[in-house]
């Protein structure tokens, strides 16, 4: 490991690191444009110089400088200064002045260095160069002249979204970024590019001219779009989420967003139930919170213990042990939150787990993805496939073929190739160290058992060579309340099949819009619920909940890890928090739960459920079910259709429709200059 001093101060790095982290290591701060801790080093802003002898008697780089023993790195000399004020005055001489326009103003790296590094002063007095804007789709709006070249958005979209769109043409001062032809950037990650861009050349569309971000409140969340549990910042103003942006969770999300989580926001204010409706004579009418619990306390007398529960996937565990608790004092045992009808085994929790960790799938050398399109299921894990094939690993996949952004070798769409692996495919799970199966919600049902028989045969379940214990058998879930529901045991055995059955007289609807509410036939259905999607179209009650943004939950993501999110705003109108209807509800029926606030119901919930009162990984024991391991059938397609639309939320959203019209669909957007 080298020992170099920075300032003086001597610091040993590990092998292959280069100055500038040395000199992070020593705590100075580095300048920087081009230069980013995910992407590979391009060292063409040359904002990061400094001063290194034994060398030449100038100033270098130190992105691109490997560290090595006895540099003396100097961070403060003169002419460490004059070099970089020299730097910053050349990237300033095309920038435009327009920091009190400018949608990155207040949170812009150029403005923040300009201030500590620059002179404060140009003597540039030629005609600035102009570059005509650039169209990149929905999300990412263009203003090219203010750009420095730094290429990260054409790195980020090689390197982690495996999108080649954003390039370089011309030469020289002609350079000019742009996504080829000029059309919608194809990648659910575009929008990370935004946060990436330094200068404010490429900045939100849907969030342009919205607020200054002194203006809003931030609060820390979590993402519900998938089952990811991306963790996230709620910038609100007023009663109005304007923006998500992503946190830095190492373990989960890096620090990377996808495009529903980030631009689906503004579908929190369009589309609301804001107050409460009862069916009469066919028709929904607007009511009052006694008049809809009078209405549901009368059909629950009848119905005793005919009642069923049904939620959907972004409901909180907090919610759902509400219901669950609701349902026991009612002594029905009918609740479910697979709502699409999947109704697999979860005898064992550790079966249903992504028991690798996202994280840890980076370190699988042989990867066979069964019945999963992990691009658009969860683009935060398939970015994580992506650094795993950089290491050398090798994946193989079962499935109609798609574009995951990486080559893999599809061996077909039959599930009975997980009895009787290629012989490629074999042979490198044979010889893999670390291998691992990832069995997606297309090949659950049929190939559950088969998957897990698989388990043995490839030796998933094993103790690495540095003594580590690693399990690569995982299952990709969707939803975001999917594991939180599993631990709570809100679980039928035969899925909604069995509640269907039961024929019963009484059905709550929790944020349940993809169920086939049909099939409950004559049953009066109450959606408890904050947008008007099928749920609320399909019910005889509505009762208007809160959505993520307004209600503090708990959830948990497709590896169990235990995650909290807080609330950036209050529900619109008299919607209430879901777990608050729940008890005010109770107490009508005659059937009161046993809390009066969150926090008596988040304890509650903590005795019942312990894995839930401790945040992240829950620790869940390998003890796999023994089910039938024969499987058959071709797995025609796969879950999500379009990746865009996938809950109530984004069907709301105005940019989601776009981005859906646009992206899947291929649909052409004339701009105005057309």
């Amino acid at each position: 490991m080298p020992k170099l001093k920075v300032d003086g101060i001597e610091v040993e790095v590990p092998q292959g690191a280069t100055v500038l982290q040395a000199c992070e290591a020593a705590g100075k701060e580095i300048p920087r444009f081009c230069y980013h801790e995910r992407l590979s080093i391009a060292g063409n802003c040359r904002m990061c110089l400094v001063e290194v002898k034994p060398g030449p008697p100038k100033p270098q780089a130190s992105c691109a400088l490997p560290a090595a023993d006895n540099q003396e790195i100097r961070t403060d000399s003169a002419m460490v200064k004059a070099a970089r004020e020299g730097v910053m005055e050349f990237l300033l001489i095309n920038h435009p002045l327009d920091c009190p326009i400018c949608d990155q103003g207040g949170e812009c790296d150029l403005q923040d260095q300009s201030m500590a590094y620059g002179r404060g002063h140009s003597r540039y007095t030629e005609n600035k160069r102009a570059v005509t804007e650039k169209y990149m789709g929905p999300i990412v709006k263009t203003v090219m002249t203010r750009c420095i070249q730094c290429t990260r958005c054409v790195r980020f979209a090689e390197e982690v979204a495996g999108v080649e769109d954003i390039g370089a043409l011309y030469r020289g001062e002609n350079m000019q970024i742009t996504s080829y032809l000029e059309h919608a950037v194809q990648s659910e990650l575009s929008g990370n590019v935004v946060d990436l861009c330094p200068v404010g050349a490429l900045t939100s569309k849907p969030y342009s001219f919205e607020a200054r971000p002194w203006e809003l409140k931030k609060t820390m969340a979590i993402d519900v779009m998938d089952a990811v549990g991306t963790n996230i910042r709620l910038d609100a103003r007023g009663r109005q989420v304007l923006r998500a942006l992503p946190r830095i969770n190492e373990d989960v999300n890096e620090e990377w967003a996808h495009d529903k989580t980030r631009h689906a926001v503004d579908g929190l204010i369009r589309r609301r139930l804001d107050r409460p409706f009862v069916r009469r004579d066919g028709k929904l009418h607007p009511a009052t919170w006694d008049e809809a619990f009078d209405a549901i306390a009368a059909v629950a007398r009848e119905a005793g213990s005919s009642v069923a529960a049904v939620h959907g996937d972004q409901v909180d565990c907090e919610t759902i042990f509400a219901a669950k608790a609701l349902l026991k004092e009612l002594g029905s045992p009918l609740h479910e939150g697979r709502q699409t009808g999947m109704d697999y085994d979860v005898s064992s929790l550790s079966a249903v787990n992504f028991n690798t960790t996202i994280a840890g799938i980076e370190d699988a050398d042989a990867i066979l993805l069964v019945g999963t399109n992990l691009r658009w299921e969860a683009p935060l894990v398939n970015t994580r496939v992506r650094k795993a094939i950089k290491r050398g690993a090798k994946v193989f996949a079962i499935g109609p073929e798609t574009d995951l952004t990486y080559k893999a070798e599809w061996l077909g769409t039959d599930l009975s190739l997980l009895g009787d692996l290629p012989e490629a495919a074999a042979k490198a799970f044979a010889d893999a160290k670390a291998p691992a199966v990832i069995v997606g919600g297309a090949a659950l049902k049929g190939g559950h058992g088969a998957a897990l028989a698989l388990a043995d045969k490839l030796n998933l379940v094993r103790t690495l060579e540095d003594g580590t214990a690693w399990n690569g058998f995982n299952v990709l879930h969707m939803a975001a309340s999917r594991m939180g529901s599993l631990l709570l045991g809100f679980t039928s055995k035969g899925g909604v099949g069995e509640l269907v059955a039961a024929e019963p007289k009484l059905v709550f609807f929790l944020g349940a819009d993809e169920v086939d509410h049909q099939a409950f036939g004559s049953a009066f259905k109450v959606f408890i619920g904050h947008h008007g999607d099928a749920g609320a179209h399909h019910a005889d009650v509505i009762l208007p909940g809160a959505a993520f943004s307004e209600k503090p939950g708990t959830y948990v993501n497709l590896e169990g890890r235990v995650q909290r999110g807080d609330r950036a705003v209050f529900p619109p109108g008299d919607a209430r928090e879901d777990w608050a209807i729940l008890r005010a509800l109770s107490e009508r029926i005659g059937h009161t739960l046993p809390f009066d606030s969150f926090a008596e119901l988040r304890a509650a919930m903590f005795s019942d459920t312990p894995a839930l009162a401790q945040e992240g990984l829950a620790t869940l024991e390998w003890n796999p079910p023994a089910l039938d391991a024969a499987a058959s059938g071709a797995i025609s397609g796969y879950p999500i259709t379009d990746f865009y639309l996938t809950n109530a939320i984004c069907r709301a959203s105005p940019t989601m429709q776009r981005c859906s019209a646009e992206i899947v669909h291929g649909q052409d957007f004339a701009e105005a200059a057309e």
